[in-house]
């Protein structure tokens, strides 16, 4: 069997797995964590936004970014798994990949994994299990993964 990856992830850490066969238990590989991530927007911005005047004179507006400076670091490290799995793909050390993310997470490392390792990805599951053990990771798994023979 080509190597299968279990990526367990949420905004803030990120757990991989691998297994011998299709109905093995799992064994953790690899752990990433992005501790920015669980820090407070406050203590991220260091004050508020700028204020404007509008040009009449009457009031004033605060300037706002686009994106939040913690959703900038959710962006951040989406965007480090994704290429932490695009090096592990063109080392060859995993064939297939099976996501498992915290829903609120998982469309943002969609939006940055490339689409040969989009190509790669079996299985999704929109769940926060990254403080799980690896035993009940796989209880949410198939009984048998998909096997690339």
């Amino acid at each position: 069997m080509k190597p299968t990856w279990i990526l367990v992830a949420d905004s803030s850490r990120a757990r991989i797995f691998t297994t011998k066969t299709p109905s093995a238990p799992l064994q953790e590989i690899e752990t990433l964590a992005h501790p920015e991530s669980r820090i407070h927007e406050q203590q991220i911005t260091s004050d508020l936004p700028g204020r404007h005047q509008n040009d009449t004179g009457i009031g004033a507006h605060g300037y706002q970014d686009e994106i939040e400076p913690k959703e900038q670091e959710v962006i951040a490290f989406a965007r480090q798994i994704a290429k932490h799995l695009e090096q592990a793909r063109n080392n060859n050390k995993f064939k297939q990949l099976i996501v498992v993310a915290a829903p609120a997470f998982l469309g943002t490392l969609r939006t940055q994994l490339s689409e040969q390792t989009k190509n790669l990805v079996k299985i999704e599951l929109d769940k926060n299990l990254t403080q799980h053990s690896a035993e009940e990771i796989r209880g949410h798994l198939p009984e048998y993964l998909p096997n690339l023979a």
